[in-house]
């Protein structure tokens, strides 16, 4: 989890949403991720989709099992959705995404009994690095959206 959260700090510095997700198969690293939609101008390019992908590249197959994927949020419906095809064994993540997770928090797609592959999950671990990450981001957004907008309507 603490090279997700290295991943996730890059894409923040890169202004992007500060996630970041590893592929580990027996041991190793196989695929880093990081958001990228804003520099690649593509929707998919989460953290775990480029892990994923990376990770497949790297094996030379779609199918991933036995693999785990670390994530410092927990995944939305695009992501999870992804998990289950390349049928990985385990997810690890760190926050819950109230708004828009797909794990546990607002859906429950890894436990839907009408799919025919189960993941192990895990969350929580490291939760509150994952979350003061993005509290940060956010947080310091804010701020210099208001700063600016301060700037422009004392110059109107």
């Amino acid at each position: 989890m603490r090279i997700a959260l290295e991943e996730a700090r890059r894409a923040g510095e890169e202004g992007e949403v500060p996630i970041g997700a590893v592929l580990v198969s027996e041991g190793e690293v196989i695929g880093r991720g990081r958001n990228r939609p804003i520099a690649l101008s593509d929707p998919t390019a989460h953290a775990e989709i480029q892990a994923l992908r990376e990770g497949g590249m790297r094996v030379g197959n779609y199918r991933l099992p036995g693999s785990t994927l670390y994530v410092t949020l927990e995944p939305c419906i695009m992501c999870a959705g992804a998990i289950l095809q390349a049928r990985i064994g385990g997810l690890v993540f760190g926050n819950e995404d109230p708004k828009g997770g797909a794990v546990s928090s607002l859906y429950s797609l890894l436990e839907d009994s009408r799919l025919n592959h189960r993941v192990e999950v895990t969350s929580g671990v490291l939760q509150e690095e994952c979350r003061e990450l993005l509290q940060r981001f956010f947080r310091e957004r804010r701020k210099n959206i208001f700063s600016t907008e301060g700037k422009k309507n004392a110059e109107d």
